[in-house]
């Protein structure tokens, strides 16, 4: 969780009333906004939990070392939207600033009345994720925006720890005032590490999918399409014979709606891992490993297992479902309906 401390010191007076529509009031407002980054994160907790032989600890140094834009406390850049609060929000005044700190004050000036404040940080260096339709707060959103990977329709894994915050704030005259607005983190990361076994292959892509393609900075609600987008998870070299594949993505859903819960005779899928290992022959074997957990904003999930005789993963915990296709055919894109 991120913490913004914003501190109005009134520097002179404007109108004796508020007035929504500021056809009775222009006078303008400068006040200083203290920004304060705190981030709480499972990630510690789930390295030291799940990685704890020795030669596990080598693949946890690494994945902390990949992870270390992801999860932190760092702001590289701020972005701040002030909406009218009423119809489609439309902005009012847009600020942008390069903090390269966790903390950090700018001043500001703003005319008296009522605000909806929006705010998102680190999203100038994402090359995956763009804020977009922000020109209207009802509309403003993190969007996955980067190109597929290989045009594949596959989307590479976000490269930022994004944050998020929304705030309504009243303006007064004469007054001085300290708003509170914490950002949350709207991201978050899912790793696959694997023991080989000795096996051999010349090939090994792992993608995660079930995750939200947009956010709603607004009402914070994340948006999920009838088909699941692919991420590529990244291969992280962790220094031993393990592999590791790390994906950043957006949630998953919290839970299965109820329809499917209805149908599944066991709890149903909330989000993937899907393997495609090409063997010595040039055949594919695919995995697909169904997780039941859901993968919260801020959340790091790490799933362990082996690989078989047959290129197919193996799942150390009993819960994670498994389907294997063995000599898989990739004539066509898998997108799963969740």
């Amino acid at each position: 969780m991120m913490g913004i401390l914003l501190s109005a010191c009134w520097l002179m007076a404007g109108c004796s009333v508020i007035d929504d529509d500021l056809t009775d009031c222009y006078d303008d407002q400068q006040f200083q906004m203290e920004y304060q980054l705190k981030l709480v994160t499972n990630m510690t907790t789930e390295l030291q939990t799940q990685l704890t032989t020795m030669t596990e600890l080598s693949v946890a140094n690494a994945l902390e070392t990949h992870l270390k834009d992801i999860f932190s406390d760092f702001a590289h850049d701020v972005d701040l939207s002030f909406y009218d609060t009423e119809g489609k929000m439309e902005r009012l005044q847009h600020d942008q600033h390069i903090m390269n700190a966790n903390q950090s004050s700018y001043t500001l000036t703003l005319p008296m009345r009522k605000y909806m404040h929006l705010a998102v940080a680190n999203i100038a260096d994402n090359a995956v994720v763009g804020l977009v339709n922000d020109k209207q707060g009802v509309t403003s959103m993190l969007q996955q925006t980067a190109p597929p990977v290989n045009g594949k329709g596959i989307l590479p894994s976000h490269t930022t720890g994004l944050f998020t915050a929304r705030q309504p704030m009243e303006v007064l005259e004469g007054v001085d005032q300290t708003f509170n607005v914490r950002l949350y983190m709207a991201n978050s990361a899912a790793t696959l590490v694997l023991n080989p076994k000795g096996q051999t292959f010349t090939d090994i892509k792992v993608y995660t999918t079930g995750f939200a393609n947009d956010f709603l900075i607004k009402d914070s609600t994340y948006v999920y399409e009838s088909t699941s987008t692919l991420i590529e998870a990244d291969k992280v070299e962790t220094g031993n014979d393990l592999l590791c594949f790390c994906s950043v993505n957006f949630p998953s859903k919290d839970a299965a709606p109820a329809s499917v819960k209805k149908r599944a005779s066991t709890n149903p899928t909330l989000w993937q891992f899907k393997v495609y290992l090409t063997k010595a022959d040039g055949k594919v074997t695919e995995t697909v490993l169904d997780i039941q957990e859901p993968l919260k904003a801020g959340d790091l999930k790490i799933i362990k297992g082996e690989l078989d005789d047959d290129g197919a993963v193996r799942p150390y915990d009993s819960t994670v479902g498994v389907s294997v296709t063995l000599d898989w055919n990739n004539g066509g894109t898998y997108n799963p309906e969740l």
